[in-house]
């Protein structure tokens, strides 16, 4: 009689439940990366929240409600009529109220507690971050490789604080409107310290494996590029929010019944055009989304041609499905002239589309080993 182990596919199947019998012990150092790795990630849903909060309060005119910015008291907001009196008349010395004179007191709370919901948020944010790290410090879970890049993610973190108020502060004056500048540096500071905290989760998660021959290289490197380009989008995104440039031209595909606006260089200074003219604004976040998709696309094709694992061709897929569904939330938002439970998911969809093209290209990085055969030969 032939013995059982003898066959091909039942060896593999014991070889198999053997590797996770002995997975089971595993070490110590090991399980420490996995809690801090998924501390992180917690982080990064909150920093998620936080955009998202962000967006909503933009949209609703709230963000110069609250006059007055108190890094470490002001938790209590208004209780009694007495107080929310003495606020509203704070609010009632800026420029802002100039521009809401028949907003009422009722009207005045819902925007300053959108607000304030936002700054505590953020305040959360910070305790979420430092309360874990000075618990992992006494335990010693944290190595001393990691440690420098928590400090520098606390740090990013405060200098976030500081710009956000950064840019309320440009509202707060003459001009009641925020500066589109100031603006874009808080969301693109946003997604860069997003970035760099879900890249050190990963990089826990999914060790980096021994050198070995290389044959994704082009994929990585085009996938780069295209994350770049989402980058660039995202910050085009941000000039649009801060002129509220989507409540005008809302057609797709033409702008005004032509496929470039008559106006894009309207201001004297040719540069300026592309930061401060609605028009020019607009065509280029329009662009510039559909040159992502062709490229995402066209990303999607490539990697098809490569023999990838599993989870890194499913994150492909996933990039393609998300930019998709992207775009035609963009779209949407445009036509129905920004709605504002509809553009604060359209700006949801982009952290969401960023989230999947950083896990992209960390699964290129850590895949070497994983990829056979490199490129498939086209049937």
């Amino acid at each position: 009689m032939v013995c059982e182990f003898t066959q091909p596919a039942k060896l593999h199947n014991y070889i198999v439940v053997m590797n996770i019998i002995k997975a089971e012990e595993t070490p110590p150092s090991r399980r420490n990366e996995i809690i801090v790795a998924y501390w992180l990630l917690t982080i990064c849903a909150t920093i998620f929240v936080m955009v998202v909060l962000g967006g909503v309060t933009r949209l609703t005119h709230s963000g110069l409600s609250m006059v007055e910015w108190e890094p470490i008291m002001g938790i209590i907001p208004p209780l009694s009529e007495e107080d929310w009196t003495a606020t509203f008349d704070k609010y009632k010395q800026f420029p802002e109220y100039q521009t809401n004179v028949a907003m009422d007191l009722d009207g005045f709370k819902s925007i300053f507690l959108l607000e304030y919901v936002h700054r505590i948020w953020g305040r959360m944010i910070g305790m979420i971050f430092l309360i874990p790290l000075l618990y992992f410090l006494i335990k010693k879970t944290i190595t001393h490789t990691m440690l420098p890049k928590l400090v520098i993610m606390f740090l990013l973190g405060a200098m976030q604080g500081l710009l956000g108020w950064y840019m309320v502060k440009s509202g707060l004056a003459s001009n009641p409107y925020v500066s589109q500048y100031r603006l874009t540096a808080h969301l693109i500071a946003a997604f860069i310290i997003y970035a760099y905290i879900f890249w050190a989760a990963l990089d826990l998660l999914f060790p980096r494996p021994a050198p070995s021959k290389n044959n994704t290289l082009l994929l990585q490197r085009f996938a780069l590029a295209v994350t770049g380009l989402l980058v660039i989008t995202v910050i085009s995104g941000g000039f649009v929010a801060g002129l509220k440039a989507g409540f005008a031209y809302n057609t797709f595909p033409l702008m005004d019944g032509r496929f470039i606006p008559e106006n894009m260089f309207a201001l004297e200074n040719w540069y300026l055009n592309f930061f401060e003219n609605i028009a020019t604004v607009q065509f280029d976040h329009r662009l510039l989304a559909e040159l992502s998709l062709i490229l995402i696309i066209a990303l999607w094709i490539v990697a098809r041609r490569y023999h990838l694992p599993i989870r890194t061709r499913q994150a492909f897929n996933l990039l393609l499905l998300m930019t998709l569904v992207q775009v035609a939330l963009g779209i949407t938002t445009l036509l129905l002239v920004v709605p504002t439970w509809l553009a604060a998911t359209h700006q949801a969809g982009a952290l969401v589309l960023f989230t999947i093209a950083l896990y992209v290209n960390h699964s290129l990085t850590r895949s070497h080993q994983e990829v056979t055969g490199g490129l498939s030969q086209p049937s």
